[in-house]
């Protein structure tokens, strides 16, 4: 990974946060977390992570209610979220994919799909900010190319 990245673990249980923690320990990542759906839009403002490790069953506002709220909205969609759930119904995956979650993960979570996933994310999120970049870049010329009125 070229650089730190911020992820945000919203987990209302706190021995399933500290696994999540313990098992991106090695990665170069600053953490933050948040203990319900509510506290994670407040952390998603504050924080403004790259990554969301979100559980769906939390108090206040379901891991569905959260993502399609930070997906809806222009200013954080563009923030990676990974549900982590117990969850594992197929009704509960179509949920997931309606509320425009990037990935879902299963629990128990196994460490090495997490990581891989977590890593493949932030791959993408590169890719993202570079072509973001680029349009901008490409934006910005095309306006000094137009003649002058």
């Amino acid at each position: 990974m070229s650089r730190s990245y911020r992820i945000l673990i919203a987990d209302d249980n706190q021995a399933n946060a500290e696994l999540l923690e313990a098992y991106l320990a090695h990665l170069d990542c600053e953490l933050e977390f948040a203990v319900d759906g509510q506290d994670t839009l407040d952390k998603v403002a504050s924080f403004e992570p790259d990554l969301i490790l979100l559980d769906v069953m939390m108090p206040k506002l379901s891991g569905f209610e959260v993502c399609k709220k930070i997906k809806e909205n222009a200013a954080t969609r563009s923030i990676m979220v990974l549900m982590v759930t117990a969850l594992n119904e197929l009704g509960d995956i179509e949920r997931a994919v309606e509320a425009r979650t990037d990935d879902f993960l299963s629990k128990p979570v196994n460490k090495v799909e997490l990581v891989k996933r977590v890593e493949n994310m932030f791959k993408f999120k590169d890719v993202q900010d570079e072509n973001e970049r680029l349009r901008r870049y490409i934006q910005e010329m095309e306006e000094q190319q137009r003649p002058a009125k």
